[in-house]
């Protein structure tokens, strides 16, 4: 129960990872950028998957919030996490692979 807010999210992670994969499409393909982007994949991945697990442990299932604030915690914690690797990835992508 503690994964449903991931597997929730997978197709818009999937969609948010292809639109990372494919631009901008001016900077070069190299093996190494392709090395670099697939690292930071996994690791917006796994950030994601460890960010989500943590949430669904400290939510709290008050009666105010009620049980499924678990899951909205979760879900939130681990799309955050998600996109601010990818928003890292992205610009040190930038830095780090433009053409000369």
């Amino acid at each position: 129960m503690a994964d449903l807010a991931i597997l929730l999210f997978l197709p818009w992670f999937a969609i948010l990872a292809a639109l990372y994969w494919f631009y901008p499409r001016t900077l070069a393909r190299t093996p190494a950028r392709r090395n670099f982007d697939l690292a930071m994949l996994a690791l917006a991945f796994a950030a994601s998957f460890v960010a989500g697990r943590w949430g669904y442990s400290i939510a709290s299932t008050s009666i105010e919030a009620g049980p499924i604030w678990r899951q909205v915690l979760a879900s939130l914690l681990a799309y955050k996490a998600f996109l601010a690797v990818i928003a890292v990835a992205w610009s040190w992508r930038g830095m780090r692979f433009r053409q000369a």
